[in-house]
């Protein structure tokens, strides 16, 4: 008798054991689903900062430094320091201040600040937005000691001009803190796996991006990085220090 009591006991035992574990495991998807942030009242948060953020925007000009790189970035093969002249709301135009090392380096950054442009023109055409994107919600992570909401981003067509990848978004200011990943088309058969890190920070009031690094596979040179940062702006005759860019 004590035998099948103690038996019954053991069996008691495990069976609420395993119905816990059965719970928990059952339940576990349920919680966090539940606890994720909703991509729609992020997305929206988005586009209201995006908003707020233009209507700050002021002329200014930037002085911005590019540094190209060869595979494994061993030594600066060029470096080109330019002026970007922005007014409100869509004019750019650029001047090269400096160039040393290859002439080719000087070449590419021409050809990105005409694209860059060329982009300032179309308006919304690469914003990261759901007007060009599809977004999932992934993580939070902290970047430069803040929370960040990080998101899939799909692109809605292919276009050279948008990226698949991830950004992070301030989780206070909804403000984009970083960008990273493929461009969805690639631009021409020289250039093949371009991978772009955008980076982006205050800049007098404004809400910039402040920084790039794009490496991809160009046709006959083999693998080439360029790195950008702006060094300082000049914003309604008052000088900014350099942009704080979050990494």
């Amino acid at each position: 008798m004590v035998t099948k009591i103690v038996k019954w006991g053991l069996n008691r035992a495990l069976f609420l054991v395993g119905s816990s574990l059965v719970a928990l495991v059952v339940s576990a998807p349920a919680q966090t689903q539940s606890s994720a942030p909703n991509v729609e009242t992020i997305t929206a948060h988005m586009a209201q900062a995006q908003t707020e953020n233009q209507a700050r925007f002021r002329p200014y000009i930037v002085t911005r430094d590019y540094k190209m790189f060869r595979k494994d970035r061993p030594e600066v093969k060029s470096e080109v320091t330019a002026n970007i002249t922005f007014a409100p709301p869509n004019l750019k135009t650029y001047t090269v201040q400096h160039a040393t090392g290859s002439g080719l380096g000087e070449t590419i950054v021409r050809h990105m600040l005409e694209g860059e442009i060329a982009l300032t023109k179309k308006s919304g055409a690469t914003d990261i937005s759901e007007d060009n994107y599809n977004f999932r919600f992934v993580r939070e992570e902290d970047v430069g000691g803040k929370r960040c909401l990080v998101l899939e981003m799909l692109p809605r067509r292919k276009d050279k001009n948008l990226l698949r990848g991830s950004v992070w978004v301030d989780a206070d200011t909804y403000l984009l803190r970083r960008a990273e990943g493929s461009l969805a088309m690639n631009p021409s058969l020289w250039v093949r796996n371009v991978n772009i890190v955008l980076l982006f920070g205050d800049a007098g009031g404004m809400w910039l991006q402040t920084g790039l690094e794009a490496t991809a596979n160009v046709r006959i040179l083999g693998q080439a990085t360029v790195i950008s940062h702006d060094v300082s702006y000049e914003i309604r005759e008052v000088v900014a220090v350099t942009a704080s860019t979050s990494r």
